[in-house]
């Protein structure tokens, strides 16, 4: 800093002559002032300020307190106070006529520039009055203004500045220097190279000349002169430039297609501030791709998850060959999506969309159906020279993709011709998923399409059977029966032809044809079937048509057969043989092989029929005592069942018989009290009236008769007529008078004789006019009584009822679910027939479970199970439930093995749950190769159940980025997330999972833009 302009002498030639004391304080004054200068130029800031501020404070004339306060404002920048900017500020504004006020900002603004802090630099430079600055300060100036600015990538504004020193001998280097680097970072490289050859050497503070020339010469095109700069450059760069001279050399020699040199520069660039950019990935990518090391360029060009541009279209083409060389076809569906959804490069996206369309066909597709992904390629490309083989394709795709529905709607849209034969076979397989999930309105609908257009004879016969079979599940069976015979007509052969007789024999037996059905199940079983199943039920409905048609002695026969297999039905078969017996006069063999079936089958759901039958062919043939025994047994072991009031008045008219009248009383007045209501009660109260006038005791019965709520004897003759008018229009079948009637004779007699049987018509009549609201009453009423006639039909049609309500659309599911289980449960303890107790079990387990009641749920799922006679799809039900109540559970080990049992042996939608949750299962393992290749199956076979597919693709690209194949795993959630929009839910996971992803690659590649979920 140069000395004061001014001398003490000056000062003191200026004062005029005062007092003595004025004179020595000025002097005093003055002496401090010139001390704090000699400490200022000696850099002894703190004393100099401490003196500069004591002269402002006690000095009086102006220009030394201005002078002084500018040194102090001084002290403090080179001290860097946090005062220190103010001060200088409050020095110009309190002295705005001090000679030093230019350089007060001048001088702030060069020290911030030596100290190497630009910003503030800058700030103060843009305070400076230029005009006011000599030349050498101007020139200064300029090049310190447009360094600061550089600094602050202010690039336009300073280019003046520079410009204005570009030939300056002290400053014009460095000028041209700066001035090329903004013409380098602007891409104008012409411009920078030229101004770079001008320069010498770099800037002391600034030595990348050479690194800037390389990186020129690369984007130039000098790929030599670029790895000629940059080897140069390497042994004095540090560790960042080295890092940048590596990928100038590694891209240099990648341009040049030399490749195996250039693989370690590339793998030795450490990414600008640790990031590199989708360019660098692809640079390595297609150098491991040309090497033939395709695992390495598998893992690099998978790092490329966001982009729309050339290098992005063939990094994914580029990935999707790599996979191709690896034999992972599956894998690399997504990759040729993706290049052929940019659409940059015509070639590559016509080849790209080649691939995808032929490994969908061949690999299955989990966004689209595989048909409309080949005709999108057809359509795009008429022309193509693969378009006959890409026809095949198309065609054969309706089948192996499975996704029928789909495929019969671009058949119908009329955009493929000439194809009926293929129409044929889509429907015809349609048809039978849609037969297999009981949508059988549907499944004929298809299967009429399918013989229309079908070509080959063995295919319409097929097509004929399962038709006939869908009409016998809709109850036409004359209508399943002419089907049959149209299918034994046709000589071509099927699989199914050795069910044909089976089947046609239960038509006939539909029919009451029983002759005819039993020629069909006799041929069945000629056959020899190794169905051991078929072939013991077949004997079966053998002895059922002759035990109807009343020929005993075959009915025995085909029973014995049935015996003679063993199976579930055994017991059946047991009590059937015994009854046949009693149909020719063979008693005693009728009670013996009824005593015998007590004593084999202890579990029998036919106990209380077998009891109760025994029970009446003793007293039938006069064994009283133990026809009295066996009812006392039934009664006992069975007090619900529906033979319980029958056998107890049988009991009570044998005591009638045998004159033991009191034993008699005793037991009627037990039926009237115990099955109020009901026709044994009414029978009971009648036989009871006989055992009292037989006694006498007329007055007794009037009284114990008045105590009874359901018949009054007064009116019982009005009762008898009112209830036979009411009934007569139910049972001529006209349903709206009946329900009028009905309701009449329930309201004049709602405890009459007939009310259980009254209520339990109107409910039928009700039921039968699609008014299943109105029926639930008189069913309930039905249900909460003992146990009757008709106890078991009303318990299985009003679950029936509650079940629907359960299972429609709007309703409030859980709830009715809940109203649905009690009478199940009354259902499944009070049935006779199977069917009943198998359906009341199948669906409390469906009950339990969606009322949240897990273990319930899995209790009667293993119950159905249990029973070797419950139906495959049932068994697939209980599985489900089962597997489903475990997760829910969180017993992941049993729904693990509940799923897997699942898998075994089911279809459709279950099929596609089931593999779902081993995918679900596999990825929670960390086995991520097998849960991508288990969610590729259920893409393959399962595509059109969609709720699956979209899970399994969530759980798919999870275990893709586990094995850091990022663009399959963001290729998938994106898919997820635009091709699924119906389930919200999952939509949300796979934006959760996309934006943790895309935040973790961002982290080390910079053409990444982090997603906000």
């Amino acid at each position: 800093m140069r000395k004061l302009a001014f001398t003490a002498a000056l000062l003191l030639s200026a004062v005029s002559t005062g007092l003595a004391q004025q004179s020595k304080i000025f002097t005093d004054h003055l002496r401090n002032y010139n001390t704090a200068v000699d400490l200022y130029q000696e850099d002894q800031y703190i004393a100099a300020q401490r003196l500069f501020e004591k002269v402002v404070e006690q000095a009086e004339d102006e220009t030394i307190k201005g002078n002084a306060a500018y040194y102090a404002a001084n002290c403090a920048v080179r001290l860097s106070q946090r005062n220190a900017d103010q001060m200088v500020e409050d020095f110009v504004e309190q002295y705005p006529t001090s000679t030093k006020r230019n350089s007060a900002f001048i001088d702030v603004a060069d020290y911030y520039f030596e100290s190497g802090n630009y910003r503030k630099a800058s700030q103060w430079y843009e305070k400076v009055d230029e005009k006011n600055l000599s030349r050498e300060q101007k020139t200064r100036y300029y090049f310190n203004t447009g360094y600061t600015l550089v600094q602050s990538n202010k690039f336009d504004e300073a280019k003046p500045f520079l410009n204005r020193v570009s030939d300056d001998p002290e400053y014009g280097s460095k000028a041209k220097y700066y001035l090329g680097y903004i013409a380098y970072e602007g891409d104008d490289l012409e411009t920078a190279d030229e101004l770079f050859s001008e320069v010498e050497e770099a800037p002391e503070t600034d030595a990348k000349l050479s690194y800037y020339q390389a990186d020129l010469n690369y984007k130039l095109g000098r790929f030599e002169e670029a790895i000629a700069l940059a080897e140069k450059q390497m042994p004095t760069s540090n560790r960042q430039e080295q890092s940048e001279l590596n990928r100038i050399i590694g891209q240099s020699l990648f341009n040049q297609g030399k490749y195996q040199e250039a693989l370690p520069y590339l793998q030795k660039y450490q990414g600008t501030r640790g990031k590199w950019n989708n360019n660098d990935y692809y640079q390595l990518g297609y150098t491991y791709y040309k090497l033939g090391d395709f695992e390495n360029a598998v893992e690099t060009f998978n790092k490329i998850i966001d982009g729309e541009n050339t290098t992005a279209q063939n990094a994914y083409y580029h990935l999707g060959q790599s996979y191709i060389k690896l034999n992972r076809g599956e894998d690399a569906l997504n990759a040729f999506k993706k290049a052929s959804e940019i659409a940059l490069d015509e070639q590559i996206t016509q080849d790209a969309m080649y691939n995808y369309a032929k490994l969908s066909y061949e690999n299955g597709n989990p966004y689209e159906s595989v048909p409309a992904v080949i005709l999108n390629y057809i359509e795009t490309y008429p022309k193509a020279d693969n378009k006959d083989e890409m026809n095949k394709l198309l065609i054969d795709s309706y089948f192996t993709s499975k996704n029928y529905g789909e495929a019969i709607a671009l058949l119908e849209d009329g955009r493929i011709r000439g194809n009926e034969n293929v129409y044929g076979k889509v429907t015809l397989y349609h048809g039978l998923n849609l037969f297999t999930s009981g949508d059988y309105q549907g499944a004929k609908e298809n299967l009429d399409k399918a013989i229309k257009n079908l070509e080959e004879k063995n295919l319409e016969k097929k097509a004929r059977f399962w038709k006939a079979e869908t009409l016998y599940q809709l109850n036409d069976f004359n209508g399943a029966l002419a089907e049959f015979e149209r299918v034994k007509n046709i000589s071509a052969s099927i699989e199914e032809d050795d069910l044909l007789d089976y089947d046609m024999g239960y038509t006939y037996f539909k029919l009451k044809n029983y002759t005819s059905s039993i020629n069909a199940m006799e041929r069945f079983v000629a056959q020899k079937s190794s169905d051991r199943v078929r072939t013991n039920d077949a004997y079966m409905r053998i002895g059922d048509a002759n035990f109807v048609s009343k020929k005993y002695w075959p009915a025995i026969e085909s029973y014995n057969q049935s015996i003679k297999m063993g199976g579930a039905s055994a017991d059946y078969a047991t009590f059937q043989k015994a009854m046949s017996y009693g149909f020719i006069d063979r008693v005693d063999s009728k009670i013996q092989e009824l005593n015998t079936f007590l004593d084999n089958f202890k579990s029998s759901q036919y106990r209380d029929d077998v009891l109760y039958e025994l029970g009446n062919t003793y007293i039938n043939t006069n064994k009283v005592s133990s026809g009295i025994q066996t009812y006392d047994r039934l009664i006992r072991e069975f007090p619900d069942s529906r033979y319980t009031a029958p056998a107890m008045m049988r009991k009570g008219l044998q005591f009638y018989n045998d004159n033991r009248l009191d034993e008699a009383l005793t037991v009627f007045k037990q039926v009237a009290s115990k099955y109020a209501g009901t026709p044994q009660a009414v029978e009971a109260v009648s036989s009871a009236r006989l055992v009292y006038i037989d006694q006498g005791k007329t007055a007794d019965y009037a009284q114990w008769v008045r105590g009874l709520d359901f018949v009054d004897v007064t009116d019982s003759e009005l009762d008898d007529t009112a209830y036979e008018s009411a009934e007569r229009p139910f049972l001529q079948g006209n349903m709206s008078s009946a329900t009028r009637e009905l309701e009449k004779y329930l309201k004049q007699f709602p405890n009459g004789k007939y009310a259980l049987q009254a209520h339990f018509n109107l409910a039928q009549a009700y039921f039968s006019e699609g008014n299943k609201s109105a029926s639930i009453p008189h069913y309930q009423y039905v249900a909460d009584r003992e146990r009757s006639e008709y106890s078991e039909q009303a318990l299985a049609r009003l679950g029936e009822i509650l079940l629907n309500d359960a299972v429609s659309d709007g309703g409030d599911r859980k709830s009715a679910f809940a109203k649905a289980i009690p009478i199940l449960i009354k259902l499944e303890a009070t049935a006779d027939f199977p069917q009943n107790r198998a359906y009341a079990q199948s669906n409390l387990m469906k009950a339990y479970y969606e009322t949240e009641q897990f273990d319930k749920a899995v209790n009667y799922a293993n119950k159905v199970l249990g029973d070797s006679n419950t139906d495959d799809t049932v068994r697939a039900d209980a599985q489900v439930i089962i597997a489903r109540s475990s997760f829910k559970r969180n017993d992941m080990a049993a729904a693990k093995k509940a799923y897997a049992d699942v898998l075994k042996n089911s279809s459709g939608a279950i099929a596609a749950e089931a593999t779902f949750y081993k995918a679900y299962f596999e990825n929670q393992e960390g086995k991520h190769d097998q849960a991508i290749a288990t969610v590729q199956n259920l893409s393959k076979n399962y595509g059109s159940y969609k709720l699956w597919s979209a899970r399994g693709l969530v759980v798919m690209a999870k275990s893709y980025d586990a094995t850091k194949q990022t663009l399959n795993a963001v290729t998938l959630l994106q898919g997820v997330i635009d091709n699924f929009s119906q389930y919200p839910e999952i939509v949300e996971q796979a934006k959760t999972e996309l934006a943790r992803i895309k935040s973790v690659q961002a982290k080390t590649n910079s053409s990444i833009v982090p997603s906000n979920n």
